[in-house]
């Protein structure tokens, strides 16, 4: 290999990249609109749930479990009715996800002892959603009650029976169980899998459409030398792009950054640069930009959104789901950026990610150059 040739095919992407403004600005604006897009749209956060109230006791007791729900962020109370017909009409209308029905002796049946009763009614449609509120709503409910029945028994003069066992939870990492804190950053690895495919899947099949890859070919450069030297260009932009969504990330959504930056870089980096001969090798597989951008984005958008345990749990998949997973390396990254972002942890912790990612960079590598050689030849 010839690093003066490798330099001078660098040089011609970098001009040809500098050249095409729309295109440069398309490549440092995109990554910024999809952190802002998915950053701000896309959340798991489950609270402020329309909410519609059914209350037939009409007790101070009722009353204040109402404002229980009233007082959560989880809930969001839009008023009362009067039967069961007008919550099931909001809820065909989607105007409310949740139906409380408070029965008529409930305040009587919680002061003497007795298990009240309070039904929850939920739109199924959307389950995650469904399964978390009714949760959260079981939680107030049993909470409240277990109040207002040690205060009844203070009132008599009884001691309150006591729990054997008083849990106390700690949640690590994200205290505050913010979906941001962790999608924020797997949007880091899908942004530059998707920028990286996309920014070399169209340089060789551009050359073949404008007529230009013969007059390479006829040249003394060799394979390698053409999938370096046209990497090299783009890995300096996604590197800007990379750099670029870290700050977006960490400034503007207050993501925690608890790991070095300096570790982050590096294993963004080395992602990179796998990205990037992904595309290089799309982009020998086929001549037209039209074919290498549609090869480009469904395997690298598809695959780093939906199996990589982005939004998604790897665990909670089917297990030949899961071994598929182990096929794309967002996977690695991912996990990686919640390491670094969230716990704090480095290369210690994430040795086998970052063995793996060179792996992943190294054989499509080779697999590139093998494949310009018999386009070469």
């Amino acid at each position: 290999m010839n690093f003066r040739r490798t330099r001078a095919v660098a040089r011609k992407e970098f001009l040809h990249i500098l050249r095409d403004a729309r295109s440069l600005v398309m490549a440092l604006a995109l990554p910024l609109l999809m952190i802002l897009l998915f950053g701000y749209a896309l959340t798991l956060d489950v609270d402020r749930i329309p909410t519609m109230v059914f209350d037939s006791d009409r007790s101070p007791e009722s009353r204040e479990l109402i404002s229980r729900f009233e007082g959560s962020r989880y809930f969001h109370i839009l008023g009362a009715v009067r039967g069961y017909r007008s919550i099931e009409q909001k809820i065909n209308r989607d105007e409310c996800m949740l139906g409380i029905v408070i029965p008529q002796d409930y305040s009587r049946d919680l002061l003497s002892g007795h298990a009240p009763q309070v039904q929850i009614l939920f739109d199924g449609s959307d389950s995650n959603t469904a399964s978390i509120g009714l949760g959260y709503a079981n939680g107030i409910v049993q909470s409240f009650a277990a109040e207002i029945r040690e205060r009844a028994q203070n009132l008599m003069g009884k001691s309150a029976p006591t729990s054997p066992v008083e849990p106390r939870l700690r949640v690590w990492y994200n205290s505050q169980l913010k979906s941001k804190n962790y999608i924020v950053p797997g949007l880091i690895a899908i942004i530059l899998m998707i920028i990286g495919a996309l920014l070399t899947s169209l340089t060789l099949a551009r050359e073949w459409e404008m007529g230009t890859m013969e007059q390479i070919l006829s040249t003394p450069l060799r394979p390698v030398e053409i999938a370096l030297g046209k990497m090299s260009a783009y890995f300096t932009l996604g590197v800007v792009d990379m750099l670029l969504t870290i700050i977006v990330g960490v400034g503007l959504f207050q993501v925690p950054q608890r790991g070095s930056y300096v570790f982050l870089v590096f294993s963004g980096c080395l992602f990179l640069i796998g990205a990037l001969f992904w595309g290089i090798l799309i982009s020998a597989l086929s001549r037209t930009q039209l074919i290498a951008y549609q090869l480009a984005m469904l395997t690298s958008f598809l695959p780093a959104f939906l199996l990589s345990g982005f939004v998604f749990a790897i665990e909670t998949m089917p297990v030949p789901v899961q071994v598929v997973t182990y096929l794309f390396p967002t996977r690695y990254f991912v996990a990686m950026l919640k390491g670094v972002f969230l716990r704090g942890v480095g290369i210690e912790a994430l040795y086998a990610e970052v063995l793996l990612l060179a792996l992943y960079a190294a054989i499509v590598f080779m697999v590139a150059v093998k494949r310009l050689r018999q386009k070469v030849a």
